[in-house]
């Protein structure tokens, strides 16, 4: 008898199972993120982020970023470097207003992240790997990376092969759960 009610029990699980949605997290950028970079000619940061995020670290595979930063948004502390910074002698904002960055993988490693995907500049591709880390706070998870862009890559300004043709960026992101 014990057999037979195992045997139906294992079975309902198996049935009720196959009906299971897999939840996939999407979040919406919250307020007060940052992203600064700091290179040998500028620091600053951009003040205007937006985008896409669907993340659960228990499943990695159906992990999406496509995120954007409005370079007109770039703040620098100095007005002529924001120009500059603007003209096409750097980010060309009017030509190319937007960094994107679109995903296409995510893998773990320990107990941090690392997201590879295309980084999109001044009308350039390339493949970038960015470490993170996400930390759950309720509704509300906070994502936090750093990583070297390397300028020559995106043809801005001149290069001469050294460390200092590399910015690095650093972004904190709370996001919130909907």
């Amino acid at each position: 008898m014990f057999t037979k009610y195992r045997s139906i029990a294992l079975a309902a699980v198996i049935i009720l199972s196959s009906f299971t949605i897999l939840y996939i997290a999407e979040w919406e950028i919250g307020k007060g993120y940052i992203v600064r970079f700091d290179g040998k000619y500028a620091k600053g940061s951009f003040s205007d982020l937006s985008g896409l995020i669907t993340f659960d670290p228990e499943n990695l595979q159906a992990a999406k970023f496509d995120v954007s930063v409005k370079v007109a948004s770039i703040e620098t502390g100095n007005d002529l470097k924001n120009k500059h910074a603007k003209s096409d002698k750097w980010f060309d904002a009017e030509q190319f207003p937007e960094i994107h960055f679109t995903s296409s993988e995510v893998t773990r490693i320990d107990s941090a992240f690392v997201v590879r995907g295309m980084l999109e500049l001044r009308g350039i591709r390339k493949e970038v790997a960015i470490p993170f880390t996400f930390q759950q706070k309720g509704a509300g998870s906070l994502f936090y990376g750093k990583f070297k862009v390397n300028r020559g890559d995106f043809g801005i300004g001149k290069t001469n092969g050294k460390d200092s043709d590399s910015t690095l960026v650093e972004v904190s992101v709370p996001v919130i759960s909907h």
